[in-house]
């Protein structure tokens, strides 16, 4: 599954970068953008074993850097890459407030944008698209060590993307941003205990919602 998902984001990268060579001739041009995120997970989960506990997931935020190329006076390729950290925590049941350790998230992702003309000065958009994620850097609790747990494996997530923001155009290029993603996100976590059984796997959703504020430049 996880070789599926990464082909799948791979042939639209791909595709992507074909569009912009046979663009080449036009009057597209390049966004360069510097933003802080909130990445605000809106998560639900399957339950560890008997014990009635899901998974909470906290929020983080982030400095991330994105590119867009617009493909005509409307429509432009947006290709973000930030990575987060989340702390995870037991939700309801016996292990209602456990340290559950944190992991690592990067979900590069892809969209396709429509840039509405309302004037020089604001220039809003909407944009769907795909993105791939990898959880990583998992680090174990003290609490779930004491429960014999040796470490918690999770599965790559594809899932699609949805955004509104807005551009406000400054002089010579300059422009401030402001943009919300919510993005499909799920992933499967393996509890493997320190005498390598496994003791569940957890279906997790986290569906995070992405705000964002920054600077660009347009050229």
């Amino acid at each position: 599954m996880k070789k599926i998902g990464f082909v799948v984001f791979l042939l639209v990268f791909v595709s992507a970068l074909n569009v912009f060579a046979g663009c080449a001739a036009c009057d597209g041009r390049w966004i360069l953008r510097f933003r802080i995120l909130s990445v605000s997970p809106d998560e639900s989960s399957s339950t560890i074993g008997n014990t009635g506990t899901g998974v909470a997931i906290d929020s983080d935020v982030i400095p991330e850097f994105d590119v867009t190329y617009m493909l005509t006076e409307h429509w432009g390729l947006e290709l973000i890459a930030g990575t987060s950290k989340h702390d995870l925590s037991g939700k309801n049941g016996s292990l209602a407030g456990a340290d559950m350790g944190s992991v690592k998230v990067l979900p590069p992702t892809l969209t396709l944008n429509y840039h509405f003309n309302v004037g020089e000065k604001f220039q809003p958009y909407v944009g769907v698209g795909i993105n791939y994620t990898t959880f990583y850097d998992y680090d174990l609790s003290n609490d779930l060590a004491s429960l014999d747990v040796k470490h918690i494996s999770y599965d790559s997530s594809t899932g699609l993307a949805g955004q509104v923001g807005m551009d406000i155009n400054l002089k010579d290029g300059w422009l401030i941003n402001f943009d919300v993603k919510y993005i499909d996100m799920s992933t499967d976590a393996k509890i493997i205990l320190k005498n390598g059984d496994v003791l569940d796997t957890v279906s997790v959703d986290v569906n995070p919602w992405v705000f964002g504020v920054g600077v660009g430049y347009r050229f």
